[in-house]
C-alpha cells in the first residue's frame, strides 16, 4: 500500500508544557490505524495539528504527496481530511438529515454566488440519507437532533464527517461514553466504512475494540511516540505495558 498521510517531526509546546516532541508516523491508503496512550499523552493535540486547528512549532504534514503544513484548516479539509470531535456539537435545532446535508453542501456554501443560485438541496439530502443509513441511524433521519441519545449523536458525527468526502477520516474517541454494546456496534460500523475503502485514524481508549478492529497502532506517552506496529505485538512491549496499561491500571485502582 502507498503512503497517503505522512506526519513528520511534530513538536508542539504550550509555554513550558511539551505536548508533542518530534512525533512522526504515516498512514497507508485504505489502512485502519489506531492512536493510543494514557490521558495527556498528546493524542488529540496530534490530530489537531494534522487538521490544522493547532499550529505546532515544528511539523511536516503531507496528504498524497501534497504538503499541507502551511495550509489553513478549511484547505486541508478540501484536500481530504475530516476530523470528528470528541465532544459532539451538531446543530440541535436541525434534523439529522439537515445536519449531514449541510456538510454535504459545503462546496455550494463556500461560494456566495453559487449558494444564492443553488436553492435545490435534493442531491445533498439524498446524500445525507445514504450516509445516515451507512452509519446505522437512518430510522432517525428526519427527527430533530435535540433529545437524541449519545449513541445516535456519535454516529451522526461520523456521518457529518463522511459528508465532506475525505480521503482520511480522523476519529477522536468515537466510542467514549458508550456502553459495551453500543461501542462494539459503532466500532463495527467504522470497520465496515474502512473496508469500503476509507482510510481511518482513530484515537480510542477502549483497548478491546482497538485491538479487534485496528490493522496497526501508534502509541504515545508524554508527547512522544514510544511504539508502532501490529497491535497485538505492540501491546506486549514493556514500554507500552509500563506507560499505557500500567497507568490505566493505577488510575482504576485509585
Amino acid at each position: 500500500m502507498s503512503v497517503l498521510l505522512d506526519v513528520r517531526n511534530v513538536t508542539m509546546h504550550f509555554g513550558g508544557i511539551h505536548a508533542l516532541t518530534d512525533v512522526s508516523f504515516n498512514v497507508h491508503d485504505g489502512e485502519f490505524l489506531s492512536l493510543i496512550g494514557p490521558n495527556g499523552a498528546g493524542k488529540t493535540t496530534l490530530l489537531r495539528t494534522i487538521i490544522g486547528t493547532l499550529k505546532p512549532q515544528q511539523a511536516h504534514i503531507s496528504l498524497d504527496g501534497k504538503d499541507l503544513t502551511r495550509l489553513a484548516t478549511y484547505q486541508r479539509a478540501g484536500l481530504g481530511l475530516a476530523l470528528t470531535n470528541q465532544i459532539v456539537k451538531p446543530f440541535k435545532s436541525m434534523s439529522l438529515r439537515d445536519n449531514v446535508a449541510l456538510a454535504a453542501g459545503r462546496k455550494k456554501m463556500s461560494r456566495i454566488f453559487t449558494a444564492m443560485i443553488s436553492m435545490d438541496r435534493a442531491k445533498e439530502r439524498e446524500k445525507a440519507k445514504e450516509l445516515l443509513n451507512l452509519v446505522g441511524i437512518g430510522e432517525y433521519i428526519d427527527q430533530p437532533v435535540a433529545g437524541q441519545p449519545l449513541g445516535v449523536l456519535k454516529r451522526l458525527e461520523v456521518a457529518r464527517s463522511l459528508a465532506l468526502e475525505p480521503r482520511v477520516l480522523l476519529l477522536d474517541e468515537p466510542l467514549a461514553g458508550l456502553n459495551h454494546i453500543e461501542a462494539n456496534r459503532l466500532a463495527d460500523t467504522v470497520l465496515e466504512i474502512n473496508r469500503k475503502g476509507m482510510t481511518v485514524v482513530m484515537i480510542e481508549h477502549n483497548l478491546a475494540e482497538v485491538l479487534r478492529v485496528s490493522e496497526r497502532m501508534v502509541v504515545l506517552d508524554n508527547g512522544r511516540k514510544i511504539a508502532e506496529g501490529d497491535p497485538q505485538q505492540v501491546m506486549q512491549q514493556p514500554a507500552v505495558q509500563a506507560a499505557y496499561v500500567g497507568k490505566e491500571a493505577q488510575s482504576a485502582a485509585a
